[in-house]
């Protein structure tokens, strides 16, 4: 490991807004943040630029960025703290193990920023708006919750409309092209590490904002099939 990533992961373990893999918090970050407010987190937040970016739009709101990697959320945290944005913390942990951190209806949003999109159709299990995730977000979010995607995959955007129907899930919003909006919401201009190196090449920013079901049907095998087959067709 790097000598730079040595000493950033022992800074975090001193930051008061960063949590690794704490005990006994599921049900209390209401408390932790003393207030009452809505509780929205960014899965997989790297540097944690949209959790410190929305928590400088939304002050009356509670935001905790997610990563198992505590060397990026490192740039997140700092920033948090020297502004200073008492409404932001971030944990260090597996996204599967989102149901030990949080109780039951304990989250009212998901943002999912410019995850790796797992491009081979044999690692689409690994997407985090795939079914077997959305089951965990379930387990968290109050039921009128929303979830939210940007990413510069094709790929990922059209596997998650392509789920959002498969599983009857709500569709709120979607676009293919965020930045040809004139008058495109604030939130959404928020700017990423990984949006600016365009890894994807796609030239376009797409945006999905969807509600769960109550009850998400297990067809996962026959998605996987379709996903399948569907890369035979377009080799």
């Amino acid at each position: 490991m790097g000598q730079k990533k040595l000493l950033r992961f022992n800074q975090i373990k001193s930051f008061s807004n960063v949590y690794e893999y704490p005990k006994n918090m599921a049900g209390v970050w209401h408390s932790n943040f003393g207030n009452n407010n809505p509780i929205v987190l960014e899965l997989a937040c790297g540097r944690g630029e949209y959790a410190v970016g929305l928590g400088t739009l939304y002050p009356q709101q509670n935001f905790i960025g997610i990563d198992v990697k505590g060397n990026r959320m490192y740039l997140g945290a700092k920033k948090a703290l020297e502004q200073p944005l008492n409404n932001i913390r971030f944990l260090r942990t597996q996204i599967e193990m989102l149901p030990e951190y949080f109780s039951e209806g304990e989250v009212d949003e998901i943002w999912i920023t410019f995850p790796d999109p797992q491009l081979r159709t044999s690692r689409a299990k690994k997407r985090l708006t795939h079914p077997r995730f959305l089951r965990l977000y379930r387990q968290v979010l109050k039921k009128s919750g929303i979830i939210h995607l940007k990413t510069d995959s094709p790929v990922l955007y059209n596997f998650t409309l392509h789920v959002i129907d498969m599983y009857g899930l709500n569709l709120i919003e979607s676009s293919n092209d965020i930045y040809s909006n004139d008058q495109l919401d604030e939130k959404l201009k928020i700017k990423t590490h990984y949006e600016g190196l365009d890894i994807a090449q796609s030239n376009k920013i797409f945006y999905i904002q969807f509600s769960l079901a109550d009850i998400l049907i297990n067809r996962d095998d026959e998605l996987q099939e379709i996903l399948k087959i569907t890369e035979q067709t377009t080799q």
